[in-house]
């Protein structure tokens, strides 16, 4: 599975990339209709294909991106330091569970061309080629913890 997003003026998108053991592929195109950061689009899209392998039953899978903090994180290189990015990387950990083995690769954006093209196809406005699975996210894909407001008792 490769994964990547692409966020700029125009809008944000991201997409995953299914090549199987018989170089199949399967292609979807995540457009974004909130506002985020670059990394959170990244972990939208991991977190997407994920969920997409688990629902093909996928229980082997090698995971492809060129983030940095989402591959090092996974791979236990690097610890979270923003709340937001603590909840994408429990709620992928629960799905790891559901495979028998899963690894995460890093790739330079150079290597990751097809991914980045098939992202870039939620941008434009040319019609989306046969084949590619679109969806529209209008929320983000996690539940973040809500502060509650402390308010004073009444005098």
């Amino acid at each position: 599975m490769y994964f990547d997003s692409v966020l700029n003026i125009s809008g944000a998108s991201a997409c995953i990339l299914f090549i199987t053991p018989t170089k199949d592929k399967l292609r979807y195109v995540l457009r974004i209709h909130f506002p985020a950061s670059n990394n959170a689009m990244e972990y939208e899209a991991c977190l997407h294909g994920l969920r997409i392998a688990v629902e093909l039953d996928v229980k082997r899978l090698m995971v492809y991106g060129d983030s940095a903090l989402v591959i090092n994180q996974r791979n236990k290189d690097w610890s979270c330091s923003s709340e937001k990015m603590d909840v994408y990387y429990a709620e992928i950990r629960k799905l790891e569970g559901k495979f028998y083995g899963i690894e995460y690769h890093h790739m330079v954006r150079d290597q990751n061309q097809p991914a980045d093209h098939l992202s870039k196809i939620g941008l434009s406005h040319v019609p989306v080629p046969p084949g590619v699975f679109v969806q529209d996210l209008l929320v983000p894909s996690i539940k973040e913890e809500k502060e509650v407001e402390e308010v004073p008792p009444a005098e």
